[in-house]
């Protein structure tokens, strides 16, 4: 098991997630906590589709059957005795940036901050399929959440399928843990799954069943939400991968910068599937008018490099910056942008889709030189 050390910083209760809506419960990170390397479980976005449900680890069971061999059902004192995985990884609403979008789709309007960096620690489900033997004609694993409500006029409970190579890679997760503590209700205590390199709506929470499947699952959460379908109204697939995106965490938004004073552009970057971050640029733009304060509005020859941190494992964000030292007063627009190891870039704008999911534009924060 691989352990690296949490930072010291403000703790959980220093901060806690702004509610975006109350009935189901859905918060977003507060910026203070996108600083930290590992964001605080206190300060951790939330997204829910229904109530919250809550069930002690003494009466947990997760069933495994489906196209297997040799179904069974497994406890949670059971599964804590099995080996543990322990990695960082980013956890991102596929829905996060939506707000940015014009015209915004319909769903909630998230800004940039439904997204966090935690230390999940939790047994592979893989360890649990060898187990069940899984039959050869099987295609998908869905796995099933404790939660349930009304999706498209029916009753259904959350649910969302995994190509068998993902469900049985060593880094899928049944987690128990977060930061090295036991999975808070919010969190999906008192197991969930954790997919790394995926947006978190395959990290299905209340876990409580995962069954092998020979066809494609064609559920609520797989089929109709959670699907790219662009302006002209034809489905493109499901949402998987998270794509490459930045943030700018410092400075905030409308700050006073001195000109002539060095201000430090920091930020987070990340990708998906274990894709590290290759590079992430820094442009400033005085908004009076147009110009890049390096070169006079030479379009992209204002893009310059900033310096990467190394992250704490292959799918942790990385922490990134960049020396800036205004000359003129103004207005300023400071952009950034991440590219990964596959060459893919954010771009300019997100290409829009019906339901807002996968917003990755350039990174922009507004300021004022003084």
């Amino acid at each position: 098991m691989t352990a690296w050390p949490i930072p010291p910083g403000p703790g959980a209760t220093a901060w806690a997630p702004e509610t975006v809506t109350a009935d189901p419960y859905n918060a977003q990170t507060p910026s203070a906590a996108l600083t930290e390397p590992v964001t605080p479980v206190g300060a951790f976005f939330v997204r829910d589709h229904f109530a919250i449900p809550r069930t002690a680890p003494r009466r947990w069971r997760l069933r495994l059957g489906g196209a297997v061999a040799a179904p069974f059902d497994i406890g949670y004192d059971e599964l804590i005795a099995m080996e543990h995985r322990e990695l960082d990884a980013v956890m991102e609403c596929a829905g996060n940036g939506r707000s940015l979008m014009t015209p915004r789709p319909p769903g909630l309007p998230w800004g940039q901050r439904a997204v966090g960096c935690a230390r999940f620690a939790g047994v592979p489900f893989r360890s649990l399929a060898t187990r069940a033997r899984i039959e050869p004609t099987a295609m998908e694993i869905v796995f099933t959440g404790a939660d349930s409500g009304t999706a498209h006029g029916r009753r259904t409970a959350f649910e969302r399928s995994l190509p068998l190579a993902v469900a049985l890679h060593p880094d899928t997760l049944l987690a128990t843990h977060m930061n090295g503590e036991p999975l808070a209700p919010e969190h999906g205590a008192p197991v969930r799954l954790v997919v790394p390199g995926r947006y978190a709506v395959a990290a299905v929470k209340w876990l409580i069943e995962a069954r092998a499947v020979t066809k494609p699952f064609t559920g609520v959460f797989q089929a109709e939400e959670y699907v790219y379908i662009a302006s002209r109204g034809t489905p493109e697939g499901p949402v998987t991968t998270v794509r490459v995106k930045s943030l700018i965490t410092a400075p905030e938004p409308d700050t006073a910068v001195r000109r002539g004073h060095e201000t430090v552009v920091r930020g987070k970057a990340w990708s998906g599937d274990g894709v590290p971050v290759r590079r992430v640029e820094v442009r400033a733009t005085c908004e009076d008018d147009g110009g890049d304060e390096d070169d006079g509005g030479n379009g992209d020859q204002g893009w310059r490099a900033a310096v990467l941190e190394p992250p704490t494992g292959p799918y942790a964000w990385t922490g990134w910056s960049y020396r800036w030292t205004p000359q003129r007063p103004g207005p300023y627009r400071l952009l950034a942008r991440a590219t990964d190891g596959h060459g893919d870039t954010q771009p300019p704008r997100a290409p829009w889709n019906a339901h807002g999911y996968g917003c990755n534009p350039v990174a922009s924060v507004e300021v004022v030189v003084v």
